[in-house]
């Protein structure tokens, strides 16, 4: 299950201002998870950005051997304004479900700071998970909306500038950061949709506080080196978008990719007039 956990906790991105510009575009994605090549999981992600207003919304859960024992599923949303053409959250939630228990996450934020956040049921308190102050919760991205990395300037996006910087994340539950190395390119071709260039980048995560210390997975998560995580483009913007995410695991490598990657850009609105 460690496995499984990192896929879900790395599974974040960063997110760049960027010069102003009006670009619309859709994703439509589906995902396969495996673990030594077995199917684990499967999973849908639709990214709909306007020139004035985005929505990103994802769903999974497990599949195969792993369902048949540990079965769950969740969801997850957020939605905020396209602003001087950067995207900027003022909702998430999220929803986990399994065999023991169903637990719902949501998020306000105001320009990146945390206004609002609640976890129901509420989680016992833990004496050794390290405090989220008011001050961690300030110029943060929420998970998804940190999974869409914007490329600032007016060249190709998907270029090693993709994957400089790092990104202040707020789960609901923890504070993180997750930084970004070039690595190399490549190719991909998903059995559905696109098929072209990838920037692959490494992917480190920092814990920086509502965890719990001695965690085995927090522990190998932030000892791990060898996260890859690589972005694709969301056409009509200079949006990127993990288009697979690989990360090594006791078990075997445990992987995220994208079966059916359709994206396509959208013409702008005509502006109105008074």
């Amino acid at each position: 299950m460690a496995a499984v956990g990192a896929l879900v906790l790395a599974w974040g991105g960063l997110v760049w201002g960027a010069a102003p510009a009006a670009a619309q575009g859709k994703l439509e994605a589906q995902y396969e998870a495996t673990l030594s090549g077995i199917p684990v999981g499967r999973g849908a992600w639709n990214i709909d950005i306007q020139d004035d207003v985005f929505s990103a919304a994802a769903s999974g859960g497990t599949s195969g051997l792993l369902k048949s024992f540990a079965g769950g599923s969740g969801t997850g949303a957020s939605q905020g304004r396209v602003v001087n053409g950067v995207l900027v959250a003022s909702a998430y939630q999220a929803s986990t479900t399994t065999s023991k228990k169903t637990e719902e996450i949501h998020i306000t934020l105001d320009k990146g700071n945390v206004k609002e956040f609640g976890i129901v049921p509420e989680p016992p308190v833990d004496p050794d998970r390290i405090v989220v102050t008011d001050a961690h919760r300030r110029g943060v991205f929420d998970p998804m909306t940190a999974s869409l990395v914007r490329v600032p300037g007016t060249g190709d996006p998907l270029s090693p500038e993709a994957c400089h910087g790092s990104a202040p994340v707020f789960d609901g539950r923890m504070r993180y950061e997750l930084k970004l190395d070039f690595k190399r390119m490549e190719t991909v071709k998903a059995e559905k949709g696109y098929h072209g260039p990838v920037v692959v980048c490494a992917l480190y995560f920092v814990p920086v506080a509502g965890y719990i210390p001695d965690r085995p997975v927090i522990k190998y998560l932030s000892a791990q080196r060898n996260i890859e995580i690589a972005f694709a483009p969301i056409a009509g913007t200079r949006i990127l978008v993990p288009f697979w995410l690989k990360v090594p695991t006791p078990l075997g490598p445990a992987m995220l990719e994208a079966t059916s990657f359709i994206t396509t850009a959208q013409p702008p609105r005509v502006a109105k007039t008074q």
